[in-house]
């Protein structure tokens, strides 16, 4: 069963300010919860178009959105590849480019593919060292565990894990690999706790936590095709159309908050002049200056929902 609870939902989507005739994009199908709610508010002359690469997902939403299919096409495609697949979509494009109403970005993994344990994405099930998103693509955390130098682990583990133990576990992990190859994820769990002091391991999250999602980040380079695709997004939007982005990890919201700023118009006339002469637009404007997060009721339904964080920008010229 791919059941996955759906963070801000009803503030992402109220965000995009959904027209019933418009076309908006939804990069991160996953559970397809935030796609049902969006397809749910558009009429018959609107079109909802969802991304994902992964098949499980993919079936899942067919069954899922299926009273709302009519006005909804799905893409197998990572979302870096967003305008080159929109350009194949007539609906998409005016004045023979991509130009759309509204894009959405929920880059939370699926807890689905989380927890499911043949996925390798999880510390609590033995399983293969996988963790594509996409099955058919050539890296997995095996490849990386066992072939990558040991400077590199390190690197990845601490500037997408931030893990202060990075070093360690590296080193550990080259020590253990050179005797046999490391195949599973328990195997990986051991060796981490193992590099861990025992005072760090008796607080805070499961020791493994910080490193299998250095992992999974680098096994789907999800930041480099998340700054490709929200780059893309800008160019994609209509004048009076939205971006709204759900990250759960201060990388992710750092791209979008300084992609973002660099769309934003920024004056550069002297501070004592009345009104601005130099005309810097801009090419977009925040909806929301501060991230909006998700409250109290939410977060002791869903406690994966404490470090989303929601920007929304509106494009406003081309």
């Amino acid at each position: 069963m791919f059941h996955h609870v759906t963070v801000l939902k009803q503030e992402a989507v109220e965000g995009l300010h959904i027209q019933p005739d418009g076309v908006y994009v939804d990069c991160t199908l996953g559970g397809a919860g935030h796609s049902f709610e969006i397809a749910s508010r558009l009429g018959p002359e609107g079109l909802l178009i969802a991304f994902d690469q992964d098949d499980a997902a993919l079936a899942n939403a067919r069954e899922r959105l299926a009273p709302v299919m009519d006005r909804v096409k799905l893409i197998r495609s990572n979302f870096r590849y967003l305008e080159r697949e929109l350009a194949q979509v007539p609906r998409a494009l005016r004045d023979g480019r991509p130009q759309v109403d509204g894009i959405l970005f929920d880059l939370g993994v699926s807890s689905p593919q989380l927890d499911e344990a043949d996925r390798g994405f999880s510390y609590n099930h033995d399983a293969e060292l996988d963790m594509r998103m996409d099955r058919t693509a050539p890296l997995t955390a095996r490849d990386i565990i066992n072939e990558w130098p040991e400077q590199e682990i390190a690197q990845i583990l601490f500037e997408y894990g931030e893990e202060k133990f990075s070093r360690r576990i590296a080193a550990t992990i080259a020590a253990a690999r050179a005797k046999a190859p490391i195949e599973t994820t328990g195997q990986l769990v051991d060796l981490i706790k193992e590099s861990i002091p025992a005072a760090a391991r008796r607080t805070g999250p499961h020791p493994a936590k910080r490193s299998f999602q250095a992992l999974r980040i680098a096994v789907n380079d999800e930041l480099g095709a998340f700054e490709d695709a929200l780059e893309q997004s800008i160019r994609c939007l209509a004048p009076g159309g939205r971006a709204a982005v759900i990250t759960f990890h201060s990388l992710e919201d750092r791209i979008c908050k300084q992609t973002f700023a660099k769309y934003v118009a920024k004056c550069t006339c002297p501070p004592d002049f009345p009104m601005c002469v130099c005309g810097s637009a801009g090419i977009v404007k925040l909806v929301n200056r501060k991230p909006i997060e998700a409250g109290a009721e939410e977060l002791e339904a869903n406690p994966r929902a404490r470090s989303a964080k929601l920007r929304i920008a509106e494009k406003l010229t081309n």
